[in-house]
């Protein structure tokens, strides 16, 4: 129910002839908003609850706050103003609030405007108003001005003229604000309309830019970030600058959407006001980053529901990013017709612009196609009906010529998508097209994109239809599925082109090598098609990948080849990160499921891609060393033992590699280098890890503990190496110093030297984003870390005494389980543990190994994103494996148990 003016009016009146101090009297009335307000909240959240109208929700606030601010001017004006007084003042609504719609935690922006000679006598009342609304914490914005000053200030700053475009009346003197309109539209509007069109892109731009330049990051801004909310009020600034119009609605009645557009644009809006609404009232404050913790709340109060492999919160954000997709369809055509049709009516600049484009409508080679003021355009509205093809041709034709698709083009293919039916799918000419798209553009990560912003690529290809928008609900894919596909096949043209050869250096030298470099582009675009149902997305990729390849034109023997990647594309970086590459069964095993010597190019390529695509900071060195190792080691052996460089080949090349950072070390120096370390650390630590060790080994005290920090605001890691005696329990002191000091592992390489020293490289999750405070808080955790191995600290009371910062694993859950394997090693026991990531969870499970007297010969630890996978190769104290069905179990019960959730 709206607030009742009479009855706040009524309610302020009786406050003034209670409190006649001025200070009494702005107490009770800060309670009095603050209670009005919590009860309007109260109402319209159990209202949005039940209709789920966002927008009706924001409309209905700002109509309250509106209720609220006339009401207290009136009573301000009437007690602070002398008798007979003829101030003249409007209070304006600028801004987001002048829009009419309010989110329950926005900022109130006002201007309060006035002829120049009332300064003075408004000041009592402004200044009672804006108390009074502080007093209730609200987050209020303001500016004091007259006509003029509104008028000057416009002409020099973008964001003040962008406020004073959505301004609206809310009380006050008329005809004040009837003159400032006026005035804005003869002096702004009528002579700025391109320098304002211009700037509101570049500022969406940067906007992009800065809040992630993709609309598809997992936890998106949905205000600022792109396809959100700000990316429609800009068409909406530009649009109303241009139109003079004051709603969407009218903005349809005078051409500037169709009314199909009008309808998206609202729908889109109203979605977004829900969500944004919910948010608020949820926080009970202004925030927009939709994080993973509120998703989930936001997709129950949603009433989504989850089935076939795919969450409610899946189904919830798959449909925040089909709508961030419309939102962007929308902005993109919209601001680019408009763009267009001011450069038409301005003709200076289209005088200069046909210096550059001698040719208004040039045409191409293909006759469906023609050059329109620099972006390609349709010969003829009915091309695509004419020939369906040319919904894939336009594409290739546009990579080929490097021009934009001109809005009238996208959107005549936005309304033609239904021409791409089964026929065209199967159509040898499309599948030519298309693959000379993917294999022969140039930059095919572009050309996806566009095509997936236009629809057609979904269209084309169902199956990839299927995961637009889809995200998976975990931290550790930073996009939704159809993003990452295409970003993978990005990388690979950055490996094939050698952009990336200072990163991968293995990949870009394999890829000119490869027989199957169309299968490989294949396997990149549909490695993850199958995600979001009950089954392995791997086995029922593998199955998709049968269907889709014959039509796209690929051979029976590409298809195989493009089927087997699908189905194996995790093998490898499972491999690398989760065993032992020592153990020669860990290599056995992983040749006996590639079995070619192409297929493991294939796959290293494909890993290093897939990987690099997930996100920022995913990609670090410790796995590309890895991978190279896995497929040095693997490659010999697919080869019958004819490779370039054997295992003693590659150890010699690494400490030579070495050595040549010490051109004046004695023989003796070299010496005791070269055999402090087993062969596996020369093979499997890159050379400036291998670097920074010798420094901390040189500086290190005989049998003491010794510690080097690094850090690295890329990958958002911090690094501790710890050089120390090695004993059964040292793992566990390790990772119990980093419980004590609130300190998140998010993985390990471990290392014991032939003296009997651990030489060990933690990494931790980056706490804070300034690079000093990390330091700081490094320092801290590696004096820790120090203390506890000296036996300084007691462990278990410093555990005792820390307090876990609040982790964002908590909206998160993974089944627990232990696997306690003994085929994968000859000599060792491998035991897999998964879990839920969490501070502490490493000592836990350290701890309860050593308890059990098991000795942990190595240790593989990996986090994904909120899950941790650690895998420990270990042996019962005389070193044999452990066969005991009894041991297992007790292994297992003790595991799991660490493996508990932490309850509060």
């Amino acid at each position: 129910m709206p607030l009742s003016s009479q009855s706040f009016s009524s309610s302020l009146i009786a406050l003034g002839e209670i409190h006649t101090e001025t200070l009494g009297l702005r107490t009770a009335i800060s309670k009095l908003i603050r209670d009005t307000l919590a009860d309007i909240h109260a109402k319209s959240w159990e209202q949005l609850k039940r209709d789920g109208k966002g927008t009706a929700c924001a409309i209905e606030l700002s109509k309250a706050e509106d209720t609220i601010i006339a009401c207290l001017f009136a009573f301000a004006r009437a007690r602070f103003m002398p008798n007979g007084s003829n101030g003249r003042i409007a209070v304006v609504a600028v801004g987001g609030y002048g829009r009419a719609t309010l989110a329950p935690g926005s900022d109130i922006d006002l201007l309060f405007l006035m002829s120049s000679d009332q300064n003075e006598l408004s000041k009592p009342v402004i200044e009672f108003l804006l108390y009074a609304l502080w007093d209730a914490r609200q987050k209020v914005g303001h500016a004091t001005r007259d006509v003029a000053d509104c008028i000057a200030l416009a002409k020099t700053d973008l964001t003040i003229l962008t406020s004073m475009l959505e301004a609206r009346f809310i009380c006050g003197d008329t005809d004040l604000f009837s003159n400032l309109t006026q005035s804005f539209r003869r002096n702004i509007v009528q002579t700025t309309a391109r320098k304002f069109v211009t700037e509101k892109l570049a500022e969406r731009d940067q906007r992009h830019s800065k809040h992630g330049e993709s609309r598809y990051a997992v936890e998106p801004d949905l205000k600022d970030g792109k396809g959100g909310l700000r990316d429609l009020h800009t068409l909406f600034w530009i649009a109303k600058f241009l139109f003079e119009a004051n709603s969407p609605a009218e903005l349809a009645d005078k051409g500037a959407f169709s009314h199909v557009e009008l309808r998206t644009f609202q729908r889109a809006e109203d979605f977004l006001w829900t969500v944004r609404c919910h948010l608020h009232f949820i926080a009970k404050r202004g925030e927009d980053k939709l994080s993973f913790e509120r998703q989930s709340e936001i997709a129950e109060l949603l009433g989504y529901r989850g089935g076939q492999g795919m969450k409610r919160v899946e189904r919830f954000m798959k449909h925040y990013f089909l709508v961030a997709k419309d939102v962007g369809d929308l902005t993109r055509i919209f601001c680019a017709a408009l763009e267009e049709k001011h450069l038409k009516d301005a003709p200076i600049f289209a005088r200069m612009m046909s210096k550059l484009l001698p040719q208004r409508r040039a045409s191409l080679g293909h006759g469906s196609f023609v050059i329109d003021n620099g972006r390609l355009n349709l010969s003829d509205p009915k091309v695509f009906s004419g020939d369906p093809h040319d919904l894939l041709r336009i594409f290739k034709t546009a990579s080929a010529s490097g021009v934009e698709i001109h809005p009238d083009a996208l959107k005549s293919m936005r309304q033609s998508l239904r021409l791409i039916d089964d026929r065209l799918r199967s159509s040898p000419v499309a599948a030519e097209i298309f693959m000379d798209l993917l294999a022969d553009s140039g930059d095919p990560e572009s050309v996806l994109r566009m095509m997936n912003e236009a629809g057609v690529l979904g269209r084309f290809i169902p199956e990839f239809g299927r995961v637009v928008g889809m995200m998976q609900f975990n931290m550790y894919h930073h996009y939704t599925v159809d993003e990452h596909l295409i970003r993978t096949v990005g990388v690979l043209n950055g490996l094939e082109t050698g952009l990336l050869a200072g990163d991968h250096p293995l990949s870009v030298k394999l890829f000119p090598t490869l027989k199957s470099r169309r299968a490989l582009l294949v396997a990149a675009l549909i490695h993850d098609i199958a995600k979001g149902r009950s089954e392995d997305h791997s086995v029922a990729g593998e199955r998709e990948a049968h269907v889709i390849c014959p039509r796209l034109g690929l051979s029976a023997d590409e298809t195989e080849t493009v089927a087997w990647l699908v189905r194996h594309h995790l093998l490898m970086s499972e491999t690398a990160q989760m065993r032992d590459l020592n153990d020669y069964k860990t290599i056995l095993d992983f040749v006996g499921i590639v079995q070619s010597p192409e297929r493991l190019k294939l796959l290293v390529i494909l890993t290093v891609a897939d990987i690099r695509a997930v996100g920022p900071g995913v990609w670090n060195g410790w796995k590309g060393q890895l991978l190279r190792t896995l497929f040095a080691e693997a490659e010999p052996i697919l080869t019958g033992g004819h490779t370039a460089t054997s295992r003693k080949d590659r150890v010699a090349s690494a400490q030579i590699a070495f050595f040549a950072n010490f051109p004046n070390w004695s023989e003796y120096q070299r010496s005791v280098a070269m055999g402090r370390h087993y062969d596996a650390y020369w093979l499997t630590v890159a050379l400036d890890r291998q670097l920074r060790h010798q420094a901390l080994v040189a500086r290190a005290t005989p049998r003491d503990v010794t510690t080097d920090v690094r850090t690295d605001a890329f990958a958002a890691i911090t690094e501790i190496t710890i050089y120390a005696p090695d004993h059964p329990r040292l793992l566990a002191l390790m990772f119990g110093a980093c419980t004590a000091a609130n300190a998140n592992i998010v993985g390990a390489q471990i290392f014991t030297t032939t003296d009997g020293m651990a030489l060990d490289t933690i990494l931790l999750q980056r706490e804070f984003t300034e690079e000093g405070d990390e330091q700081r808080r490094a320092a801290r955790v590696s004096r820790m870390i120090s203390d506890v191995l000296k036996g300084q600290v007691k462990l278990k009371e410093a555990i005792a005494k820390a307090n876990p910062t609040q982790q964002r694993t908590k909206a998160f859950t993974v089944e627990p389980r232990v696997i306690v394997d003994n085929t994968s090693s000859n000599k060792y026991t491998v035991v897999e543990i998964n879990g839920l990531d969490r501070v502490g969870l490493l000592h836990g499970l350290t701890e309860a190994l050593f308890h059990l007297n098991i000795n942990i010969a190595s240790a593989h630890i990996t986090t994904f994103g909120e899950k941790a996978i650690d895998v420990f190769y270990i042996t019962d104290l005389t070193g044999a494996k452990i066969t005991s069905d009894t041991r297992q179990r007790a292994i297992e019960n003790a595991l799991m148990q660490v493996l508990e959730p932490v309850k509060a």
